[in-house]
């Protein structure tokens, strides 16, 4: 299969199977003598596991772990469980995170008035937000650091 073939049976865009190549995920396919990358069945499913760890959210260093044990037929499960479990701590951390903005903004926009006048609780929220310890790390957006019931009316 060429590159364009290769795309449509794994779902994987031209644009990542190149860069899966350039970074090593994948190893670099045959090439014919004009230079046309030829994909195997083998590669197809390789690129279709990415694929799948990508749509659950898996690193690129992870996805490389992933690979790495799924083609090692003397693996211990107790590897990929772990993983696995990992990875799920991530997702719950983060779920948390934005749970937690969620709410801060569900509590600024509840002290809101939503009407003509200029007074706006949530820009107050963000303006006299106090930083976060050093420490900790700052989310993207900056919202969680206002605790739900600090906005003024």
């Amino acid at each position: 299969m060429n590159i364009g073939q290769a795309s449509k049976a794994s779902g994987v865009s031209n644009k990542m199977i190149r860069y899966y190549e350039s970074i090593g995920l994948i190893t670099a396919p045959v090439r014919t003598e004009s230079g046309y990358r030829v994909y195997s069945d083998n590669d197809i499913h390789a690129l279709r596991f990415i694929s799948r760890a990508r749509d659950l959210g898996f690193s690129i260093e992870q996805m490389g772990d992933l690979l790495a044990l799924w083609r090692d037929r003397s693996r211990a499960s107790a590897d990929v469980k772990a993983i696995a479990l990992d990875h799920v701590r991530i997702l719950d951390e983060k779920a948390k995170a934005i749970q937690a903005m969620s709410d801060t903004l569900r509590n600024l926009a509840a002290h809101c008035h939503g009407d003509e006048r200029p007074d706006c609780p949530i820009l107050e929220g963000f303006a006299h937000a106090e930083p976060d310890a050093p420490t900790k790390r700052k989310p993207r957006f900056g919202v969680t650091d206002i605790a739900p019931g600090r906005a003024r009316a």
